[in-house]
């Protein structure tokens, strides 16, 4: 894993425990927001700089904006074997003149363009273009980013960054075997899942020192995985999530995920809920209180690299994700060798009927792309 990769997957944790204290479900692309924070950093100056490098781990990555116009690339190359669609700009209030040297970096190492609007005359117009933009750039997924009253007359910089995804296996669930089974919210509640089904040579990990299990569900091609994170139920009425919060870090990630640490020999019985997450963030609050303060008061912001002058600051950050999980995969890989030497092995059991930890990585650069927790059904 690179300098960026680690970087971006220790903020990715940092931000995963500041969006955790509202509780439930929860998904999010760190590097995707991590993407934008950094077109924003090309132009932040003095002590706006010094906290998103800070917060962002960005200080510790050596040539900051040649590294992510790399790994983005490699991330966004079109392939047959899953749906990345991101849309990312920055929209500017018309009034603010631009520096060109900013507008320049910003398409050179991040293929995004600054795009000038009238919030200060047309504030609502502009929100509907903005999603309307958005709408068309994640396969209609994404359909109201901005809220109403997210931005108004008094917006002068916005982050929008949306994100929609969708894989296929490399080894497919089979439909048929999807069944409804209870999901176990905590010890008193449980709730109807359709749980998927398969038996498959997959990696797989036992973690004793934190009593959680690994399974790693390539995508085809394996460019990328999911990783599911699954504590054992607590004996002791414990949130097993908030236990496991405990011990996340990007090295004990790195760590838990590492193929080579991973048993693939072994035929694992999973059980895998069916589920679709989409959730909206206004992330202004949530980065104030992890420290970048400065980037959203408009008497304090100093982004002088992008529009000379002092005055402009970020007052809306908005960030929408959507993920499906479901039986679809490739059929040919799914039917290879299924039954032959499943009862000439041990197996494993994978069972996924309370709440789990999740994470979709790119493999080549071991990015974490997505980050989330499943807690059950609404």
């Amino acid at each position: 894993m690179d300098t960026l990769s680690q970087a971006n997957g220790a903020f990715a944790l940092h931000l995963y425990r500041a969006l955790s204290d509202a509780g439930g479900s929860l998904f999010f692309s760190p590097l995707s927001i991590s993407a934008t924070l950094a077109m924003v950093q090309l132009g932040a100056r003095t002590h706006t700089e010094k906290e998103l490098g800070e917060v962002l781990r960005f200080k510790q990555v050596p040539d900051l904006h040649s590294h992510f116009q790399h790994v983005v690339s490699e991330i966004s190359a079109p392939t047959s074997s899953h749906l990345l669609k991101a849309a990312n700009r920055l929209y500017g209030e018309i009034t603010f003149s631009f520096l060109p040297n900013y507008l320049s970096s910003v398409l050179k190492h991040y293929h995004a363009e600054l795009q000038e609007v009238d919030f200060v005359g047309a504030a609502e117009q502009t929100r509907l273009a903005i999603n309307k933009w958005v709408q068309d750039n994640t396969e209609g997924k994404v359909r109201e980013l901005l809220k109403s009253g997210m931005v108004s007359a008094m917006t002068r910089l916005a982050l929008v960054n949306a994100v929609y995804f969708k894989g296929s296996w490399m080894h497919q669930f089979n439909k048929e075997e999807t069944k409804e089974m209870p999901f176990k919210i905590n010890q008193n509640v449980s709730r109807p899942v359709q749980m998927m089904f398969q038996v498959k040579k997959l990696p797989l990990r036992f973690i004793p020192e934190q009593n959680l299990q690994v399974l790693e569900l390539p995508y085809e091609k394996e460019t990328l995985s999911m990783f599911i994170v699954l504590p054992n139920e607590s004996k002791r009425g414990a949130d097993p999530l908030i236990q496991l919060q405990e011990d996340l870090s990007i090295e004990n990630i790195l760590d838990w995920t590492d193929r080579s640490k991973m048993d693939v020999w072994t035929d694992v019985v999973v059980r895998l809920p069916r589920f679709r997450l989409e959730q909206d963030f206004s992330l202004v609050d949530t980065l104030v209180k992890m420290g970048v303060a400065s980037l959203f008061d408009e008497g304090v912001a100093d982004l002088s690299g992008m529009a000379g002058g002092r005055g402009l600051f970020v007052s809306a950050l908005a960030h929408s994700a959507v993920c499906e999980v479901g039986e679809e995969g490739t059929e040919a890989a799914a039917a290879t060798g299924a039954v032959a030497s499943f009862c000439m092995m041990r197996e494993e059991h994978f069972t996924a009927d309370h709440p789990f930890l999740f994470l979709i990585t790119h493999n080549p650069t071991r990015s974490i792309l997505f980050l989330g927790r499943y807690c059950g059904p609404p």
